[in-house]
């Protein structure tokens, strides 16, 4: 089965959130091809979870909750992630329920 890239997995995702009603943008811009993505998740403000798109053993993908769920510990992470990965995709995703729609769009996936 082909791999989707990593950009047009992002696009898809922010195109997902602005149909919901949410807010998305990307802070950091991986490969294109084929970068990790990171979601940094919030309602209306108020910080959720990091999740972390991962390969899973039977060769697919899943999606894990990483790192410190807000505050400047949260921020250091990230920078800490892009520092040790350039080619990693961040993305704020500002909607209600993020996690649930993060899981739908990584079913897709």
């Amino acid at each position: 089965m082909p791999r989707l890239k990593s950009r047009f997995l992002v696009d898809l995702l922010l195109r997902e959130a602005q149909a919901a009603g949410g807010f998305a943008a990307v802070l950091a811009r991986g490969d294109a091809d084929a970068g990790a993505i990171l979601v940094q998740c919030s309602d209306r403000g108020r910080p959720g979870p990091l999740l972390e798109r991962r390969f899973a053993l039977d060769g697919g993908y899943r999606w894990e909750a990483v790192g410190p769920a807000d505050g400047e510990e949260r921020e250091n992470y990230c920078e800490r992630r892009r520092k040790a990965d350039p080619d990693l995709w961040i993305v704020e995703l500002d909607i209600a329920d993020a996690p649930r729609l993060v899981a739908e769009w990584g079913a897709l996936t």
